[in-house]
């Protein structure tokens, strides 16, 4: 059951401690599977852990969060070769994707070398509800702020680009992400840039942010745009969720 246009929902989170097993579904991912529309069986979720390398201990992970979430996950590996025959028809058959944090770099040049930057489009396109956390936010966007080159922070500017923003993941967390994201406005290198705190999600309809949520307390979502040379920042008060 596709969502009714194309939505993206994109995240600084997702994922609580469990108490019998290590993963559980926070309310961002629950919210991603409410906003797919889907009703009267369970909803079907294709996890993707590449930014990471396909860590089988995760996919084990996301696979007991999804079985007491009532969720049919599966997980769709690309190393060291795709999991799935039809890889584009699996996913036009899903409720939601959810891409899994990392590197996004990485992440989007094995994208690109099974063409998923073009089917991803016909699928969300489709309507099946795109959704992830951290390098699975950032992949959507224009480009954001990444550690995916080292240590120190940089910009990646050659993401999807179904949304024409910049991304800014862990906004409260990691103290080099504002700075960087106000520099990186204001001389260009990114566009107007949307901005989460962790246990944010930012909810897309087509191309147009529509609203921002949250599973904590207490967080923000932000946008930053360039006035002449320099960043100019607005807070968005997000919708708290309840929680699962």
């Amino acid at each position: 059951m596709p969502a009714d246009q194309p939505t993206i929902l994109a995240t600084s989170g997702g994922y609580r401690f469990g108490t019998r097993v290590r993963l559980e579904f926070d309310a961002l991912v629950h919210h991603a599977v409410e906003l797919s529309g889907v009703s009267g069986r369970a909803p079907r979720v294709t996890h993707l852990g590449t930014a990471s390398g396909d860590q089988r201990y995760f996919g084990d992970w996301m696979h007991d969060a999804a079985r007491l979430a009532g969720f049919d996950l599966t997980n769709l590996h690309l190393f060291p070769m795709p999991s799935l025959d039809d890889v584009e028809g699996h996913l036009l058959d899903q409720d939601v994707v959810w891409v899994n944090g990392g590197s996004v770099a990485n992440l989007l040049a094995v994208w690109r070398v099974h063409d998923l930057d073009a089917v991803f489009r016909r699928v969300w396109e489709a309507g099946v509800v795109l959704a992830g956390v951290s390098a699975g936010s950032i992949c959507w966007y224009a480009g954001g702020t990444t550690d995916s080159f080292g240590p120190e922070l940089r910009a990646v500017t050659n993401g999807l680009g179904f949304l024409p923003y910049g991304s800014g993941v862990h906004y409260d967390s990691e103290a080099r992400r504002r700075p960087l994201v106000h520099q990186l406005v204001a001389d260009g290198t990114l566009p107007t840039t949307h901005c989460t705190d962790d246990g944010v999600g930012l909810v897309y309809r087509g191309t147009e942010l529509v609203e921002a949520v949250s599973e904590q307390d207490g967080k923000g979502a932000f946008v930053v745009s360039r006035e002449g040379d320099r960043a100019v920042e607005e807070r968005i008060e997000p919708r708290r969720l309840p929680t699962p």
